[in-house]
């Protein structure tokens, strides 16, 4: 049973902040079967690596194994290792594997049995229960006697309080109204699965009616094992991202915001990211001349990454990314939070990994503008200077195009 009345888990301080060419149309046609049984960490031999995918989450588009194949090739190369291909769960690897894995890694067991042991084993990150690497852990319960699953930290949401918006977490219905009905006397309320992405299946509410209606939709097995936030509403809201990567010995921290474009149906989706990247940690970001609002959106990630290593304290990761909602609220002032984290590969991490790569040609750049470009259709045209990932027909979501660029960043 995942569910159980919460006893709290205590946050664990470590003693500082440190922590831590491609062609259009060309496919590799690669087995994506995967077998549960997982290959044991001391069968590895050996003290070199390769590099190595590991589709690790449901229905991934082929487009997107492509292009996370393509960047694991990059990575290789970044660390100075072979690139070995998508990860066969049957066979005995000579090589310590470097894995990149298309989602969090789930469990202390299965990374164990990886040979994921710490940040410098993956791109990506490791957490210890299926709700860690969810935006459940954002908000705090509605009631110390709220129900929580196990693992669940309490400090955590002391230690964010500032840094993230007006919400709760709740993993039961009676809860999730309560919760839901202290919000409402602030204004609208938005309700938010915590395993969708992209603001899929989010509502909003402005009274308690349309608050039981939208509640009493949600499927009681999810919302007991993984939980749903209610969060307050914002207008004129603009998103950052801020995020740290790390590989090998060198660490890469970013703001930049997402730009949305029009899929081959009509509908608005992401279409990619413009990131500032500096060569080093928070503080060589904040030394940037930056805006306050830009400043205040780094320092609030910064504080949520400090938390969600001490209190969880199995957590590891070396691809770290937040998202940051500045808006208006239902009273009209100002806010400002965090809404979630991404500790996977993600649609950024082409222009993160492509600033890295800046960075170890050397000559001083100590910071880039990087930008990854998704474009639907075969009419868009590829940007000057870009280079590209993938283009071309996908099974799922029509003709794709994505590349990524990178640029000098003016007054670094």
């Amino acid at each position: 049973m995942l569910a159980a009345v919460y006893s709290g888990t205590p946050c664990y301080r470590s003693g500082g902040s440190e922590r831590h060419g491609f062609a259009a149309g060309v496919h590799v046609e690669q087995s994506m079967e995967l077998s549960t049984k997982m290959m044991n960490a001391q069968t590895l031999q050996g003290s070199r690596r390769v590099v190595l995918t590991y589709p690790n989450r449901p229905r991934e588009p082929q487009h997107e194994k492509i292009v996370h194949a393509a960047l694991a090739e990059r990575l290789a190369v970044l660390l100075g290792l072979s690139y070995g291909g998508e990860y066969d769960p049957t066979r005995r690897y000579d090589a310590h594997p470097y894995l990149v894995p298309s989602g969090t890694v789930v469990g202390l067991h299965e990374a164990h049995e990886l040979g994921l042991n710490e940040e410098g084993d993956l791109f990506g990150g490791v957490v210890p229960q299926p709700f860690v690497e969810t935006k459940a852990i954002t908000h705090p319960l509605v009631r110390p006697d709220a129900v929580a699953p196990v693992g669940w930290s309490r400090d955590f949401g002391t230690q964010v309080k500032g840094s993230v918006l007006a919400g709760y977490s709740a993993f039961s219905l009676e809860d999730a109204r309560d919760a839901g009905r202290r919000l409402l006397h602030e204004g609208a309320v938005r309700i938010k699965p915590v395993r969708a992405t992209g603001g899929r299946g989010q509502l909003r509410v402005d009274d308690s009616d349309a608050l039981d209606q939208a509640l009493f939709a949600l499927e009681e097995k999810e919302l007991g094992q993984y939980g749903v936030v209610l969060e307050a509403h914002l207008e004129r809201v603009t998103t950052f991202s801020v995020g740290q990567v790390r590989v090998g010995g060198r660490l890469a921290s970013y703001y930049g915001t997402q730009r949305l474009t029009r899929d081959n149906a009509g509908n608005e989706v992401y279409g990619g990211s413009d990131l500032v990247v500096v060569d080093g940690d928070f503080e060589a970001l904040l030394a940037l001349d930056l805006p306050e609002t830009t400043r205040l959106a780094v320092s609030q990630a910064q504080v949520y990454d400090e938390a969600a290593s001490s209190c969880y304290r199995h957590f590891f990761a070396s691809r770290r990314n937040y998202d940051i909602a500045q808006g208006i609220d239902g009273r009209g002032q100002p806010r400002s939070g965090v809404l979630e984290q991404s500790w996977r590969i993600g649609g950024a991490s082409s222009a993160e990994i492509a600033a890295l790569e800046a960075f170890r040609r050397g000559s001083g750049v100590r910071a880039v503008k990087a930008s990854s470009i998704e474009l639907y259709g075969e009419q868009q045209q590829v940007p000057a200077g870009a280079q590209v990932l993938y283009r071309d027909e996908d099974a799922e979501v029509g003709f794709i195009t994505k590349c990524v660029m990178v640029e000098d960043y003016g007054d670094a």
